[in-house]
C-alpha cells in the first residue's frame, strides 16, 4: 500500500510538472526488475536445495552397499529393506528435482519476457520524453498508458512469485501448470500491447516530421526501417 501511495504521488507531481515525466513512472520499472530477480533466484536456491539432497541420499546408499558387503545372510533382509526405502526416496527426489527445473525454464521464459517489457518502455519512454513531436498532454496520456502496462506486469511476476512459493507447499502440477500459463499468456498480451503501442507513437512522431530529413532522423531513432 505504501508503494502504491508513493506511486500515485508521483503520477499527481508529473502533471504539475512535465519535466520530471521521465523519472515518473521509474518506480514500477524498478519494482518489478527486483521481483523478477527474486523470483529467479529463489528457483535457483530451491534446485541446488533439491540436488544436494539427492547427492545426500546418493551417498547414503552408497554407504548402505558398502555395509551390506560386509554382512552375513541373516542380516542382509532388513538391510535390504532399508535399501529399498532409500531408493524411494531417492528417486522421488530425482523426479521433484526434474520437476522444479522444468518449472524453472518456463518460469525464467516468462520473467525474461517481463524483463524486456520494461527495459523496451524504458527505451521508448527516454525516446518520446525529448521527442518535440509531443505535446506535454500526450506525454502525460502515454505515461498513464505505460502505468497501466507496468501495473500488470507486476501482477504477472505476482503470479510467478505464487507459483515458486507453491513448489514448496501441497498444490496439484495442473493448478501449477495453470498459473504458469496464465502468467504467460498475460505477459505476451502485455508485451503485445506496448509494441504496438510504442509504435504507434513512433508513427505519429514521424506523421510531424516536416521534412524527409527529419523522417529520416525519427526513424533511426525509434528503430524503424
Amino acid at each position: 500500500m505504501r508503494k502504491h501511495i508513493l506511486f500515485f504521488t508521483l503520477i499527481f507531481a508529473l502533471v504539475a510538472t512535465p519535466v520530471q515525466e521521465a523519472q515518473a513512472a521509474n518506480p514500477w520499472a524498478a519494482i518489478i526488475k527486483a521481483a523478477i530477480k527474486k523470483v529467479v533466484k529463489a528457483v535457483d536456491l530451491m534446485i541446488q536445495r533439491r540436488q544436494n539432497k539427492v547427492i545426500r541420499l546418493q551417498n547414503a546408499q552408497k554407504a548402505i552397499e558398502n555395509t551390506m558387503a560386509k554382512l552375513q545372510l541373516d542380516e542382509i533382509t532388513d538391510w535390504v529393506k532399508k535399501q529399498r526405502d532409500l531408493y524411494k526416496k531417492y528417486y522421488d527426489e530425482l523426479k521433484k528435482v526434474k520437476a522444479v527445473i522444468a518449472y524453472y525454464f518456463k518460469i525464467k521464459q516468462i520473467a525474461d519476457k517481463n524483463s524486456r517489457l520494461v527495459d523496451e518502455y524504458k527505451r521508448f519512454w527516454g525516446l518520446i520524453s525529448d521527442d518535440n513531436h509531443f505535446t506535454a498532454q500526450e506525454r502525460n496520456y502515454i505515461f498513464q498508458v505505460y502505468v497501466g502496462i507496468l501495473e500488470n506486469s507486476a501482477k504477472n511476476v505476482d503470479l510467478l512469485k505464487m507459483v515458486v512459493e507453491s513448489l514448496t507447499m501441497q498444490m496439484t502440477d495442473a493448478k501449477r501448470l495453470e498459473l504458469i500459463e496464465n502468467a504467460a499468456d498475460k505477459t505476451d498480451q502485455l508485451y503485445t500491447d506496448l509494441t504496438r503501442f510504442n509504435q504507434e507513437n513512433a508513427m505519429l512522431s514521424i506523421s510531424r516530421a516536416k521534412n524527409q530529413h527529419e523522417v529520416d532522423v525519427v526513424k533511426k531513432l525509434y528503430g524503424l526501417n
